[in-house]
This record gives structure tokens, sequence and C-alpha cells, in this order.
């Protein structure tokens, strides 16, 4: 069941995308009176085709990792003379790009589409209240306490722990200070301490930002119970399963998941007895916690398994931030932007060496993603969708050959010098594009199957 709503989610989510996106090309085509010819998602054998009236083929085919537009072009074949006009390659230089760039800044469009639907809506988020702070962490040595809540970093407002984690990432790779915005309890000041950081997350980007700050989120008390158990963990070595309830560890009673956690935390590699209610029914397991190094270099346990959360979880955590159709339209806009800069930055970093190249993810990732944020209802999958169509639309247009920006490159270069690209350079930029797009590729892949 989990595996055909994965797959149902992840062919819905990129369906749509592809769509978004070549629909901004065939819009802007037609309305720049270029005949399309054909308009397909998916690439390779059609499942499904029709006509329209003005003889554009509309598919649907076999492989759903992209789709494309295809244009009416003297340079793919002869063309009578009757049609000429409406050749791609005899618009001017700035239809040209207008069809091009359509492609990608639909996306991110779409996204500011979601997000001002959402926050109409309503949008649930957890408020990012200070729960334990780690002792000798760079956030203790800052000054934060227990209770406080982060509204803002590094002078940008945060309501959500989501924009707190977003701000943070921002930051990978920076040294010298993080400013946290800070208000505690009862009162509606707000006070600033500044975190020192030294080349923030190189190497541990793949870790919790918070954790790396020495923060825990303030949650409410759970019961020792399991929700999921990662596949290769300690806790599934040891033969624990989701909805296990641990009763006693080496004849400690455990009374709350944060007891379990902090005993887990401090028995790296030593065997633990355990008590575990399991079907109504008392049984005995040994597990014996993986040993990880925490923000200070302190070596702590890890199991690899979740706490269960209720339906009703953390209901006093949350707010609901809700706009109406006008107001909406600034933060959806400002989140899409946000993301954008962080999306480019990113790549940036990614170049410099500062971000590993593991965190690029392929499809395998993305199929995993749309199906837990699909589990978790219709608002986290839309949010996973617009970001996604961020990412696409921003991608795309990178000066990169065989994308859209190279192309767009292309006619930039065009528009400045009054001739085109020779076809020669275009085609030898065609080759080099290719072989990077091919390499980020099976990059992306192997980190997928790494992951699994």
């Amino acid at each position: 069941m989990e595996i055909i709503q994965t797959t149902l989610a992840f062919v819905f989510a990129l369906g749509v995308l592809i769509f978004v996106h070549e629909y901004g090309h065939f819009w802007v085509a037609r309305r720049c009176g270029v005949k399309v010819l054909r308009f397909s998602i998916g690439f390779g054998k059609p499942l499904w085709s029709r006509f329209d009236k003005h003889g554009t083929e509309f598919t649907v085919s076999a492989i759903p990792l992209g789709g494309y537009v295809r244009m009416l072009d003297e340079r793919e074949g002869e063309v009578p003379a009757e049609l000429l006009s409406q050749t791609f390659n005899r618009k001017s230089v700035l239809q040209r790009i207008a069809i091009v760039g359509a492609g990608p800044l639909v996306n991110l469009v779409f996204a500011v589409l979601l997000y001002w639907v959402m926050f109409m809506s309503g949008v649930a988020v957890t408020i990012p209240m200070v729960g334990d702070v780690h002792e000798s962490s760079p956030a203790a040595q800052a000054g934060v306490y227990s209770g406080q809540e982060i509204v803002s970093v590094d002078g940008r407002e945060t309501q959500s722990w989501e924009d707190v984690i977003f701000a943070l990432i921002s930051r990978i790779g920076d040294s010298g200070e993080i400013t946290l915005g800070l208000k505690s309890p009862d009162s509606t000041m707000i006070e600033e301490r500044a975190v020192l950081v030294d080349r923030w997350l190189v190497g541990s980007e793949l870790d919790s930002p918070l954790a790396q700050l020495g923060i825990d989120p303030m949650m409410p008390g759970f019961e020792p119970v399991l929700g999921e158990v990662v596949p290769g963990g300690a806790a599934d070595k040891a033969g624990l399963l989701m909805g296990d309830k641990i009763q006693a560890a080496d004849g400690e009673i455990i009374d709350s998941w944060s007891q379990w956690v902090a005993i887990i935390r401090a028995n790296p590699e030593k065997p633990l007895l355990l008590n575990v209610e399991r079907d109504h029914s008392r049984i005995e397991l040994t597990v014996v916690p993986a040993r990880v190094n925490n923000e200070t270099g302190e070596a702590i346990g890890r199991i690899g398994a979740r706490v269960s959360v209720p339906d009703d979880y953390g209901a006093e955590y949350q707010r609901i931030i809700r706009y109406g159709p006008l107001a909406a339209l600034l933060p959806a806009f400002t989140k899409m932007w946000d993301r954008s800069v962080l999306t480019l930055g990113s790549i940036g970093k990614m170049l410099q060496g500062l971000i590993s190249i593991d965190n690029i993810s392929g499809p395998i990732t993305i199929a995993k993603i749309a199906g837990q944020t699909a589990s978790y209802g219709p608002e986290a999958f839309f949010s996973f969708i617009a970001y996604l169509s961020i990412s696409l639309g921003v991608l795309n247009l990178l000066p990169i050959p065989v994308l859209d920006g190279g192309h767009l490159l292309y006619y930039f270069v065009e528009l400045i010098k009054g001739s085109p690209v020779s076809e020669r350079i275009q085609a030898a930029g065609a080759k080099m594009g290719m072989a990077l797009l091919l390499a980020f590729m099976m990059l992306a892949i192997f980190n997928d199957i790494a992951r699994l």
C-alpha cells in the first residue's frame, strides 16, 4: 500500500509540474504565432494522444521524467512556404526569449499560486519554541534558554520551525554570527542573541541545523511508543517494531519518550535489555545503540527510531497563519523568492565545496518524499510540490546548454551582438550540456541508491 501511495504521489507531483512547465512554453509560443506540433508529458512511446483543431498533438508518454513542446522549426526539417511565418526560428529574438523563459517562470508563478491558496485557506505551523538547550552548545553559550520563541533569524521573521530551518540552512558555509531574535514566555520584549559559527554546517549539512546549534524543539510529553523504525538501524536490528512500547531498560522503568531518548544517548555501543509491550504481551529484547558524535563532539547513542505522534499532537504549540486574498499575495511571493534564493545559493556553495554533493537527490528520493508528504496531508504535499516547482524553475534557468537557461544565454548574446550564435558553438555547447546533465543524473541516482 505504501509503495502504491508513493508511486501515485510521485507521478502526480511530477506530472503536474511537467505540465505547468511545458504549458508555459506552449501558451507563449501560441501567442507569438508559432505552430506547436506536439505537447508531450513524458518521453518515449506515447500511451495516449489526441490532436486539437490547430493540429497540435497532445501526448502522455511512457517515461514520466520530463516533457517537451515541439515547435515548427526550419532547423529540424523542411517547412512549406505557407508555414514559414509560423516557425520558431523566424521569430524575433525577444519572442524566442519569451517562449523559452516562459516555462521556468511559470513554475515560479505556480509556486506562488500554491502558497497563495494555502495562506488563504490557513496554514497550521509549529511555533518555534525552544525546548532543551544542550550544555556547552553554541546556543547555550549565546544565552538561549528553554521556553523562548525564535521570532527571527538574522532579522528575518520566523513564524514556524520551517522558517527557522530554512533561514539556518541559507547560512551554510558562513563564519561569524547567526543572530536569533528571541521572545521569552509572558513577555513582548524581543532580545537578540548572537550565535558564533565557523564554516557553519560544512560537512554536517545532512544533520539537523538545530542539533548543530544545540537546540531541541519544545514538544509535549510523549509515551515511549515507537513510530517509524529506520531500516538497518540499531532498533531494527534488535527486532523493535512500530507500535512497541518501551516499559523498562536495564531494569529502569521508562515513563516518557524523553527519558527513553536520554538513556539511549547516554549508552552508545552498550547493550540495553528492554522490556517491551507488544500487542498486549511482554517481550524482552536487547538493543545496542550506535555511536555518533553530537554537535560538541561528544559520543552519544542512537538507535534509528522515531516517536509515535498522536493525531492531536502539539495543538498548544501550533498556530494558524491565514491571510485575505490580497494580503496573501506578499507572503506567497516572499516565500517563493526566499526558496529561489536558497536554491541558487546552495548551488553556488556546492560549487565552492561548502555543501557536499551527497545532498543531490534524484527521482527515488523525490518519490519517497512525495509519498511521505502525501501521507501527512494535502497541506504538506502541496507545500512540497510548490518547493519542487521552484527548484525546477530555478534549475532550468541555469545557463547550461540543453536547459532553458542555456538557450536564453544564446539569445541574449544574439540580442547584444546582433546575430545568432554559430551552429558550431551551439552544437558543441549541446554536447557539453548533455554530458553535464547525464553526470548530474547519474550522481543523483547513485546518491538515491546509497541512501537506500
